[in-house]
């Protein structure tokens, strides 16, 4: 009977049991993609990290990364999760910047660790976020998430379509009132939803100027379509697709722009992102997601 270790990590958050959790398997050989879907599908979490060897040698691993549906071409959390679960894994040579193959391509990772405090890993985004077309009017969006007309947008945010690898209908709502008093229609959601190049329809990420914490740039949620649909407590794959809204509508200046996203504060899990912009000429020339990780359980997986 084969035995698979494997970890598991709450990230975006530098507390247990808060943030967004991650399983990583980081024994896979012999595993093929059918056998890693039904390993994802056991674990039931948001997504799932699969560790293989890296096809190029100068990076330092390749990793899949599974919904319990299916297989996604990048996300945020397992790419921060993986960097820090492998950076732990090597020991004290474990800090400092590497490269993770994902199916989107090779991402940069860079992992900071000091003592006891939970480790910080950010990554290059390997694709720059780009606007997409969606037929959807505000009223139709803003009615599958229980919201009324006049509590969508603010300033001059406008609801969007975005995406930097994985596809997300951006809803900009005025205040966290507006935030909190979404009901997620399902149905509602799917009879309107553009499709992605994923081939999965784009999820609802909410997002307002209004926040809970002092220094949070943005207050977010995001809802997943499917059956069942559900919410999700921190996605860096959305605020990646978020920097083309920041971009687009907020027009920073030329430099280094940090922002800090607060996100599943309804859940009780509450996660907190950083998104770094360099803007040259008014253009996005590079963004970096970061975040804490803290591993929270590990065991052996017999498939």
């Amino acid at each position: 009977m084969p035995r698979r270790n494997y970890v598991v990590y709450d990230v975006f958050t530098d507390q247990c049991l808060s943030g967004n959790p991650l399983a990583i398997v980081l024994d896979c050989e012999g595993l093929d993609t059918a056998a890693m879907q039904r390993i994802a599908r056991e674990f039931n979490l948001s997504e799932s990290v699969f560790v293989q060897p890296a096809e190029d040698p100068r990076h330092r691993a390749r990793i899949r990364i599974f919904t319990p549906d299916y297989e996604m071409p990048f996300a945020g959390h397992p790419t921060v999760g993986s960097a820090v679960a492998l950076a732990e894994l090597a020991g004290a040579n474990g800090n400092g910047i590497f490269v993770l193959e994902e199916n989107i391509g090779p991402v940069r990772c860079a992992v900071s660790r000091r003592g006891d405090a939970a480790a910080f890993a950010e990554f290059d985004l390997a694709r720059l976020p780009q606007q997409l077309r969606l037929s959807a009017d505000a009223e139709a969006v803003g009615a599958a998430l229980g919201l009324d007309p006049h509590e969508i947008g603010f300033e001059n945010h406008r609801v969007s379509f975005w995406s930097a690898g994985v596809g997300y209908v951006l809803v900009p709502v005025p205040d966290l009132q507006a935030a909190a008093k979404i009901e997620f229609n399902n149905a509602a959601w799917l009879d309107i939803a553009p499709t992605d190049e994923t081939g999965q329809p784009a999820s609802a990420y909410i997002y307002s100027r209004e926040t809970k914490q002092s220094d949070s740039a943005f207050h977010a949620r995001m809802f997943v379509p499917g059956f069942p649909s559900w919410e999700d407590p921190a996605t860096g794959s959305a605020v990646a697709a978020l920097a083309g809204a920041i971009m687009h509508f907020d027009q920073p200046r030329d430099g280094i722009a940090r922002y800090y996203i607060e996100q599943g504060l309804e859940m009780g899990r509450p996660s907190r992102i950083r998104l770094e912009l360099e803007v040259a000429a008014g253009k996005l020339e590079a963004a970096r997601i970061g975040g804490h990780a803290v591993k929270v359980a590990e065991g052996v997986l017999f498939a």
